[in-house]
């Protein structure tokens, strides 16, 4: 169970790994991308503005003294550093310069268009307003038709030749191979408001004159700016470096979590998997048919509530195996004795009966014979007794269906055959008991035994039964007006029925009262306890 249920934990970090992975990993691949891609942009338009503020140091030196700072970037448009990087001082047509995907301007501080390396999108005089904000020095990315863009500006700065090279050095920034300190690091990355441009047309009807210098890091006047824009994406792979450091990092969360929950595993189903095999321990061993084992149950879940109905399922196989076992005797005990009435009703019964027809014969064929006529007579009378005794004994192995008729019914067939086959008067007085069927088969039995041993023994004219029920008390009555004898001294021969007779009452849990006399006949009197729902 330790090992499912780390099985199962690593599954659910597994899954949960891929999901996050899944919906973080384009994200952050998408703007580690962005920013890859924007500071491309901005170290491109820092470097073309370096080598533009070279080339206007340069061309300040021809010009003549007092030439205006928008004249100079003018000059410059024209010239061939500009040309070099691709930006042509042409006009084009009246489309926005966001439209384009890929460009690069050389834009007065005003954010006027002086060259365009797309003349086509961003032409000569088109005015970018957002990107103359920040001092010529900022980036920022806006969404085209065509997909999202990055831009950056980098201002070009007149700078004084002489400060051009080493000196420049002392500043503090870092050089560059044509000219360094200038542009700083690159501003962060901002999603513009809506860029304000304006047409070709218009950009001629802006205010008159140069705006207000702008100093940068105090190394010059601004004269302009390189603007420079690219798709957001760069279209290649995603890096490597970053799907292999998720990776690794999955990796160690697996790696810590597969020991912390083999331990917690361990430790929390420690006490389950005990009780789980206790249970199976009582559950062999009930199923090997010994059902006195007990589970302990603790607790309040779904284990306690399984040991409890074990139990329960326990203690009744146990109970219908017990009753079982005692219909199985009773049955046992019932075909036994049909097998040996059967038995003595075929030989010894026969053998009798043919006895006494020959005491019968011989008695008459001796009338004349005066000696022996006693001795033949007494043969007969013991032959009939004996045949009297067989029958009740046959009447007492008689099997009685209680189970279809109930226990008044059988008590009362069995009466009556005890009277149409031996011609005793059998007087019977039943009243209705509520009993379980094994006290209605015990009590039928006492009556069958009572009734047996006063037909073999006492030689009755007249027997009675009772039975009723008062106050919880079962009581049956069996009495008869015999020749009785003396319970002192009982002999062996009536000694074995009066001894099964008392252990049968006394499993049930009543008493068995004797009352004999010579010649006073016999009552057995038996009281059984009963409850309200006829339970013994």
């Amino acid at each position: 169970m330790a090992v499912s249920y780390v099985l199962v934990t690593a599954a659910a970090v597994v899954l949960i790994d891929g999901i996050v992975l899944g919906i973080l990993l384009p994200r952050m691949l998408a703007s580690s991308s962005h920013a890859s891609r924007a500071a491309s942009v901005a170290q491109q338009a820092n470097a073309d503005a370096k080598r533009l503020s070279v080339a206007a140091a340069i061309l300040a030196a021809h010009l003549p003294a007092g030439t205006t700072s928008t004249r100079q970037l003018k000059e410059l448009a024209t010239g061939r550093e500009t040309a070099a990087l691709g930006l042509l001082a042409t006009a084009g047509s009246s489309r926005r310069c966001l439209d384009a995907r890929s460009a690069e301007a050389l834009i007065l501080p005003d954010g006027t268009v002086l060259a365009s390396s797309n003349p086509a999108a961003c032409p000569r005089g088109l005015r970018l307003g957002f990107a103359a904000q920040g001092g010529l020095d900022s980036q920022g990315s806006g969404s085209t038709a065509r997909g999202a863009v990055v831009w950056a500006v980098s201002p070009v700065v007149k700078i004084p030749l002489s400060k051009i090279g080493a000196g420049i050095l002392a500043t503090g920034q870092s050089p560059s191979p044509a000219v360094s300190g200038l542009g700083g690091s690159p501003a962060p990355v901002r999603s513009s408001p809506a860029p304000v441009q304006s047409s070709p047309a218009s950009a001629g009807s802006s205010p008159a004159g140069t705006p207000s210098p702008v100093r940068v890091h105090g190394l010059g006047v601004v004269l302009g700016g390189v603007y420079v824009q690219a798709p957001a994406a760069s279209g290649s792979a995603f890096p490597a470096a970053q799907v292999r450091q998720l990776l690794v990092t999955g990796g160690l969360v697996l790696a810590l979590v597969i020991p912390v929950g083999t331990v917690f595993g361990l430790l929390s189903t420690r006490r389950l998997i005990r009780r789980i095999t206790r249970l199976a321990e009582v559950t062999g061993t009930v199923a090997s048919g010994d059902f006195r084992p007990r589970v302990p149950v603790s607790g309040g879940d779904e284990i306690s509530q399984l040991e409890d109905a074990f139990n329960r399922m326990a203690g009744q196989l146990s109970e219908a195996v017990d009753a079982e076992r005692l219909r199985a005797g009773a049955d046992a005990r019932q075909a036994e004795r049909a097998r040996i009435a059967r038995e003595l009703h075929d030989s010894i019964s026969q053998d009798l009966f043919s006895l006494s027809l020959l005491a019968a014969g011989l008695r008459k064929a001796l009338r004349d014979t005066p000696a022996l006529r006693p001795e033949v007579a007494a043969m007969e009378r013991t032959a009939a007794r004996a045949m009297r005794e067989m029958q009740a004994l046959l009447l007492e192995l008689r099997p009685v269906a209680l189970e279809d008729v109930g226990l008044v019914p059988a008590i009362a067939e069995l009466c009556q055959a005890y009277q149409a086959r031996l011609g005793i008067q059998v007087a019977t007085e039943l009243g209705e008991v509520a009993l379980d069927p094994v006290t209605e088969h015990a009590v039928l039995r006492v009556v069958q035994e009572a009734l047996g041993n006063a037909a073999r023994h006492g030689q009755p004219d007249t027997i009675l039964v009772r039975l009723g029920q008062q106050n919880g008390t079962v009581t049956l009555e069996v009495r008869d007006d015999g020749r009785g004898f003396d319970p002192q001294a009982i002999g062996e021969r009536h000694g074995m029925g009066l001894t099964l007779m008392g252990e049968r009452v006394a499993e049930l849990g009543g008493d068995l009262r004797l009352d004999a006399a010579p010649g006073q006949g016999v009552a057995f009197l038996v009281r059984l306890p009963v409850s309200q729902d006829g339970q013994p």
